[in-house]
């Protein structure tokens, strides 16, 4: 998966010794697979969320000066994890020396549960495990639960899980959903202050209240994968890092609630979804509608994990929520050999469910153009129509695009025409637009 060309934390590079590349990478390399599991860790160990990312930085900061002048130790992840308990406890020292928290960690530290390491650096003692193994897990988890806390704004939720469970920098959050850098700080600075006013701790909610937080987790992903299967503006038709990162976080948190069925069915959404991403653009970048993808393009082994996933969520017997729906509904995409030849009655059935359970119009919108594949464009223009009524989605360029692709199968040109021509002036991806564009000049040569 492509990710990140820095870590979130690493600082900007600079010129040094020969083994200063060689260090970067290597900081980066275990950044990149470890951030979630680093930031978790020091989040238990300290109990203040904002300080374990303030230690992990000067930890990183750190080790790209002593590994490029020692090499890089045997054991990278626990360099880095006792050089940040040590910034930790000098923290704990500066704020007050009578603290509990600072007599118990250099309590630790007296007893020789840290020494300095062969790279220059502090590394653990043989039986000062980086990780807990019995808590890597909880750590994540509980990583993933306190950065979707409900008292956080969703803007909110959204910028402080890819900082510090996705490890992306705030550039590159700002870049994928095109707001201005400072922005983006100030969201991830409030939230660690909301965090830290509202005593928030560091664990996983208990068993009765995860559930209900779970949905907060579950949004977030959404919302970011969402976001990078299909970018609402820019030139870009697809944002694949941002999509995959959504991705690899859905899989973690399957592995980590392998009981909970939604878990399941939101990581086979994005699975069968992003199993199309290969056919959804030209070699210019342009979009292909799906009637013209090349189904052999296709990730079939990641249609393979998400009709598993799929089976997952079904077999836990609770039924499909939101999620498993949609899932259900791009499962019947992949199944598919052609538009033509795609169960479009079942996708109307699987749409009507999911409006019951997750109404929205955009899932009415969608239910529309089922309806014209399976029952023709009349029917599904005049739901259209009923959804326009109610201006539920004034202002979006999803509802002209769709009645005007509907009035052209009716033969209307001129509304078809004025429809698609309003849809483009809406839509604010440059892709998205090329093709409403394209759809209303055929209309005029076709007059």
């Amino acid at each position: 998966m492509a990710r990140a060309d820095r870590p979130a934390l690493m600082p900007a590079a600079t010129d040094g010794p020969p083994g200063a590349e060689a260090a970067r990478r290597a900081v980066e390399a275990v950044w990149r697979i470890e951030s979630a599991r680093i930031i978790g860790a020091l989040a238990r160990y300290t109990g203040d969320f904002a300080l374990a990312e303030d230690v992990a930085q000067e930890a990183l900061a750190e080790a790209l000066v002593a590994w490029a002048r020692d090499g890089a130790p045997a054991d990278p992840v626990g360099w880095l994890l006792a050089c940040a308990r040590r910034r930790a406890i000098d923290a704990f020292r500066r704020t007050s020396a009578l603290d509990e928290r600072y007599t118990a960690l250099a309590g630790a530290l007296a007893e020789g549960q840290f020494s300095a390491g062969s790279a220059g650096g502090p590394a653990p003692a043989p039986d000062d495990l980086p990780f807990d193994p019995d808590r890597v897990d909880d750590d994540v988890l509980a990583l993933m639960f306190t950065a979707c806390h409900p008292v956080l704004s969703p803007e909110a939720r959204v910028a402080l899980t890819l900082r510090v469970v996705g490890g992306l920098s705030s550039e590159e959050i700002a870049r994928a959903f095109l707001v201005p850098v400072p922005t983006v700080q100030a969201r991830i600075t409030r939230a660690k202050k909301t965090i830290a006013a509202a005593h928030v701790p560091f664990e996983l909610p208990p068993q009765r209240e995860r559930r209900a937080r779970l949905g907060a987790v579950l949004s977030v992903l959404y919302v970011v994968f969402t976001e990078g299967s299909t970018a609402t503006a820019g030139t870009d038709l697809l944002r694949p890092d941002l999509a995959y990162e959504a991705l690899r976080l859905a899989r973690t948190l399957a592995a980590l609630l392998p009981d909970e069925p939604e878990v399941h069915g939101q990581l086979a959404l994005f699975e069968l979804t992003a199993s199309r991403f290969p056919a959804r653009t030209g070699p210019d970048g342009e979009a292909v509608l799906l009637e013209d993808q090349d189904r052999r393009r296709w990730d079939h082994s990641a249609i393979r994990r998400g009709l598993a996933a799929l089976g997952r969520a079904a077999a836990l017997g609770r039924g499909l929520g939101p999620y498993g729906l949609q899932a259900a509904i791009a499962a019947c995409h992949a199944a598919a050999p052609s538009v033509a030849d795609t169960d479009w009655e079942r996708i109307v059935l699987l749409y009507e469910a999911l409006g019951r359970v997750a109404p929205s119009p955009v899932v009415e919108l969608n239910r529309a153009v089922a309806v014209a594949m399976a029952e023709g464009p009349g029917p599904a223009l005049a739901l259209v129509d009923d959804l326009a009524v109610s201006g539920r989605l004034a202002g979006s360029h999803l509802l002209p695009g769709v009645r005007g692709e509907l009035l052209t199968r009716l033969g209307r040109t001129a509304e078809a025409r004025a429809e698609l021509e309003l849809a483009a002036r809406l839509c604010r991806n440059a892709r998205e637009r090329a093709v409403l564009l394209r759809k209303a000049a055929a209309l005029d040569s076709a007059g």
